[in-house]
């Protein structure tokens, strides 16, 4: 019997499934609603429909092939944007309890007077303070009162807190405080979800390592029951595979872990799209890429320089700081199911607000009367008129065209202007959220390659790639399901970190090489836990690095071998070089300090292999399997065009737009302008014509 990796997305419209044969190397995709009541019924539907497809000789145990099951979830994510977490309490040291509050006195926009900040996710009521007090150098000022502790817990116990963060000052230095309060806390409140900030974020910057406990202990029991319902389902399947589940920074952990830090898990299905843009880039010969994840909710941008991207150690997730280690994700509320509507201004506007997958978009049919951007592909016939999913769900485009007239009429436009208008404002979301990771970061999107995923993402690269001047757009074999499919080749992996502010300078090297063998010595009980063999153990080194008396600092990554003085030399070298790409200058002579040290503990798992076939020449006439008229700006009207099948395209195939390349999980639109080509990998590379 065949084996089969199988890699799940969870996403806000559609659960894809990328299923990878181990022995023929062949990949197989499938794609069904999700369950947003339940994501967990989704995966399990999608899973089941999907080795009963590829796999029918498994009979009643479709779970029984499977040798590897990875899974990427919004399900921390919608619980955070939607404020569903569970009540929570926190414990704090006495005159701290307004921290989380107070954060750090920043409007979410410098120049909007209305603008509102995020609602704290621990009332003031459920804030208990505790006298308790240790110093930066470690040493204890005032012992834990554990009278005071126990009846804090007591009153959290009788407020019906289902969740308690534990965080005090300077805990990540000494912990014994935090410990001692988490174990009379387990004793008051036994069924209650407890984080500690030592466990969670043991890093310095006192309310960002505040807002990261106090967002997984808000998240914990979401996130558990949601694995508790997840796990019987797959083993009904007859699944035995350990699943495994996504982290922000693109490996993955067990679920048990990802019951105990679901903060980790905010950027797990976007994560895995990097990680599968970052093997098909470097197989494509694309190393520099500006990856481009549009779904039917929000679009995830990121940049890959060299194919690597960025690992940040700190960012802001919807409102919310977050102290954990993630790729370099920005992400916008610009989908396929983003509602267009009429602003107080009387201009066009598209999301951040979303129909989601029910009741989707108009032409879905299920009694949403508001046009979203899919609604207007629709329209203009860049998506089929008919059909979606390769036939399996059909489409309504009288209801689609109904409700942009209505839009249309509100601003004076005809249907099909008003249509283009809406994705031309999608194109412009898009462009800024791009120019945020790149041009503001002091890299020029003209050197990059844009790799187009997700569901949406082909549908409108091309457009996107021209509003920036971008000359490439590459599109992967299966982009709608690339998410699911980087689960298939990514790795375990684990971030250590220690926070340790010292002078770069050679007198340092001891003890900083001390704080590295600390921070391996912990990697290795990990990788003991997983059970990962000496031989696939990897382990990188970075510290944190900015000039005395900056507030931000700047990753550099640390040579192998024994920390020395000369390691120190190359350290501050690096960081020069490193401070001069981010913000274009350095300065000379001023002292330079460590901040944080950090080790990142990769576990190596057999990977999917992608595979190269044969060129089988230019003509790509075979795969035209049809024409329709397609609304092109370039033509202000209706141009016939020719439809290709993704299937029927081979290696060496060229050909020029207008063209629309149809596939189950997307649609590629090829303008007039651009050329298309297949490569050996069954990539499709759009190039604008010279």
């Amino acid at each position: 019997m065949a084996r089969w990796r199988v890699g799940v997305d969870s996403g806000g419209t559609f659960t894809d499934v990328c299923l990878f044969d181990e022995a023929e190397g062949r990949v197989e995709v499938w794609k069904v609603s999700s369950t947003p009541d339940d994501p967990s019924r989704g995966i399990a539907q999608g899973v089941e429909e999907g080795m009963r497809r590829v796999a029918p000789e498994a009979g009643e145990q479709p779970g029984a092939p499977v040798a590897y099951f990875g899974h990427g979830t919004t399900v921390a994510t919608n619980a955070l944007i939607q404020h569903r977490g569970v009540r929570t309490g926190l414990v704090t040291t006495d005159g701290f309890r307004d921290l989380l509050e107070i954060g750090r006195q920043k409007r979410p926009d410098l120049y909007d007077m209305q603008a509102d900040k995020p609602p704290t996710l621990v009332p003031r009521a459920l804030r208990q303070e505790v006298p308790e007090r240790v110093r930066h150098t470690g040493e204890v000022d005032t012992p834990l009162d554990e009278p005071r502790m126990r009846e804090a817990a007591r009153a959290l116990r009788a407020a019906g807190v289902k969740a308690v963060a534990v965080s005090f000052l300077y805990g990540f230095i000494r912990p014994e405080h935090e410990q001692r309060a988490v174990a009379i806390l387990r004793e008051e409140m036994p069924d209650a979800f407890i984080s500690a900030g030592h466990e969670i974020a043991p890093e310095f910057r006192e309310y960002e390592r505040l807002s990261t406990v106090v967002l997984n202990a808000y998240l914990g029991p979401v996130m558990r029951s949601y694995i508790e319902r997840l796990a019987p389902r797959l083993q009904a399947l007859g699944m035995t595979a350990t699943p495994h589940l996504t982290q922000s920074n693109g490996g993955v952990i067990g679920f048990a872990t990802a019951a105990e830090m679901p903060v980790r898990t905010v950027l797990s299905g976007p994560s895995t799209g990097v990680v599968g843009a970052q093997a098909i880039g470097a197989l494509a010969g694309y190393e520099d890429l500006i990856t481009f994840d549009m779904g039917g909710t929000s679009t995830d941008v990121a940049l890959l320089q060299g194919g690597q991207c960025r690992l940040t150690s700190e960012a802001v997730v919807h409102g919310y700081p977050i102290k954990a280690p993630m790729l370099d994700i920005h992400t916008v509320g610009a989908g396929g199911g983003s509602i267009a509507h009429v602003d107080a201004g009387g201009l066009l506007k598209v999301g951040p607000r979303s129909c989601g997958a029910d009741p989707g978009p108009v032409c879905y049919g299920k009694g949403n009367a508001e046009p979203a951007t899919t609604d207007a592909n629709v329209v203009l016939q860049t998506l089929n008129p008919t059909h979606l999913l390769g036939g399996r769900m059909a489409v309504r485009q009288d209801l689609a065209r109904e409700s942009i007239a209505r839009l249309a009429e509100k601003l004076g436009l005809g249907v099909m202007e008003t249509a283009q208008g809406i994705l031309s404002v999608v194109t412009a979301n898009m462009a800024r959220a791009i120019r945020v990771i790149s041009v503001q970061r002091g890299h020029d999107p003209r050197d990059y390659t844009l790799m187009a995923f997700g569901g949406a993402g082909p549908l409108h690269a091309a457009r996107l790639a021209r509003e920036l001047e971008m000359k490439r757009v590459l599109v992967p074999r299966n982009p709608g399901i690339l998410c699911a499919m980087g689960l298939l080749l990514t790795d375990l992996r684990a971030d250590f970190a220690a926070t340790k502010l010292l002078p770069a300078t050679e007198d340092s090297a001891p003890e900083v090489d001390a704080a590295f063998a600390g921070l391996t010595a912990r990697a290795e009980e990990w990788f003991a836990q997983e059970h990962i063999a000496p031989a696939a153990r990897r382990l990188l080194r970075t510290a944190d690095m900015r000039y005395a008396g900056q507030n931000y600092e700047l990753a550099v990554p640390l040579p192998d071998g024994p920390v020395t003085a000369r390691t120190m030399l190359a350290l501050t070298e690096k960081f020069a070089e490193a401070h001069r790409q981010r913000y274009g200058f350095v300065a000379e002579g001023e002292p330079v300090q460590l901040v944080t040290l950090r080790l990142e503990a990769t576990g190596l798992v057999r990977k999917a292999e992608l595979r190269a076939y044969p060129m089988a020449g230019p003509d790509a006439t075979a795969a035209i399997t049809g024409q329709r008229p397609v609304w092109f700006p370039e033509a202000g009207d209706f141009v016939t065009t020719p439809i290709y099948s993704r299937e029927a395209l081979q290696p060496g195939n060229r050909f020029a737009g207008p063209a629309i390349v149809e596939q189950m999980d997307t649609t590629t639109v090829v303008p007039p302008g651009m050329t298309a080509r297949v490569d050996p990998w069954l990539n499709l590379i759009l190039e604008v014509v010279a």
